[in-house]
């Protein structure tokens, strides 16, 4: 990237999932916080004020802010492209929340202004990165399960206004379960199995509106644009068959989160929503052979205790596992499936992606500079 260490970092946008990326990145000192912002200034100066030097400033001040050189993209889904956009055309690079855009034209128009700049991009994503899909990947890759032949993904829930104050986006565009949660299941399927060359798709929508469960608008009611249940196939290049289900229609699930089938075995993968098993010695990966149980996997690859936001340290040391062009495969692939969903088609991608190196076992202590 030709940055020089530390990297200072801008953050646009600071709501709930901001805390998880500051807690991480305040931990690794080849980053430090130069600027933050928010559409809400005094939650923008109440977060700068906890970090030292760093400042508070509108979107437009910290994008074209020559003390900051990635911006950390953590609105919501229809303001991603708006905002990388800015950040490149004022040479910075980017490291989006996902999806990388609210819709693949814009992620497109994200990816070719960077590539013009010259500036990377990368985008969660960055749970894979963690001990859990990196241990599985490790294992099929190592062929413990044989040749791969199937895998499958299950994220349900009753929906976010559950839990969110403000679950609107949550069923508008860019949203749904699909770019919701799919992201997290479906760049662990590219990782373990690798890029996709086409999808058929199914989705369902259960009702208009939803309900704000909590928080100030308790009981107001929300309109729903968008499906909230699909399920499709995604088929491999390597000839492996991969099944999704994502939904906010459904009130629990007994479905592993990931399961992946070879010839010879089968892994059980750990949520992708987060990075590893329950403790340092056991990265939640089970694996069954041939004539054998399910035995319990230690972590044999991936960072270890990471959080949100180790991504874009893997970005600013070169590596970029947590790439743009992930993403851009990812948001084709989800897109595509919604579109074979509303045809009835299969629907063969344009994109295509080399799966990243694979992370070393990589402990706390190395990625955070201790």
């Amino acid at each position: 990237m030709g940055l020089t260490h530390p990297v200072r970092i801008g953050v646009v946008g600071l709501g709930v999932i901001s805390r998880q990326y500051l807690d991480t990145l305040a931990q690794a000192p080849l980053v430090r916080f130069a600027a933050v912002a928010d559409l809400d200034m005094a939650r923008a100066r109440a977060v700068a004020n906890t970090i030292p030097g760093c400042r508070a400033l509108t979107t437009a001040e910290l994008v074209a802010d020559p003390e900051v050189d990635v911006v950390l993209n953590l609105t919501i889904p229809a303001a991603h492209a708006e905002v990388a956009l800015a950040a490149i055309a004022h040479g910075k690079a980017v490291y989006n929340e996902k999806p990388l855009a609210a819709t693949l034209a814009d992620a497109r128009t994200v990816m070719d202004a960077a590539a013009a700049a010259g500036v990377a991009v990368g985008g969660a994503p960055d749970t894979v990165l963690g001990t859990g899909v990196q241990t599985a990947r490790a294992a099929v890759d190592g062929g413990r399960i044989g040749a791969p032949v199937s895998a499958s993904a299950t994220w349900v829930s009753a929906g976010h206004e559950s839990w969110h104050p403000h679950p609107d986006f949550y069923y508008r565009a860019g949203g749904g379960p699909l770019l919701d949660m799919g992201p997290y299941y479906v760049t662990s399927l590219v990782q373990l199995l690798g890029p996709v060359e086409a999808v058929s798709g199914a989705a369902s929508r259960s009702r208009a509106e939803r309900v704000i469960a909590t928080g100030p608008r308790a009981g107001e009611r929300i309109g729903v644009e968008v499906d909230t249940h699909l399920t499709g196939i995604l088929h491999h290049g390597s000839g492996a068959l991969s099944t999704v289900t994502m939904s906010f229609d459904a009130m629990a699930s007994t479905a592993a989160p990931i399961e992946v089938h070879g010839v010879e075995g089968s892994l059980r993968v750990p949520d992708p929503n987060h990075f590893g098993g329950p403790s340092a010695s056991d990265s939640g990966v089970r694996l069954h052979v041939r004539g054998g149980a399910w035995d319990s996997l230690p972590p044999s690859a991936g960072y270890v205790d990471a959080g949100r936001g180790v991504g874009l340290v893997d970005l600013v040391t070169g590596a970029g596992r947590a790439s743009g062009a992930m993403a851009l495969h990812v948001l084709e692939i989800m897109t595509m499936l919604q579109v074979s969903a509303d045809t009835g088609v299969r629907e063969r991608l344009t994109t295509t992606v080399e799966r990243p190196a694979p992370v070393p076992l990589t402990p706390a202590a190395v990625w955070q500079g201790r």
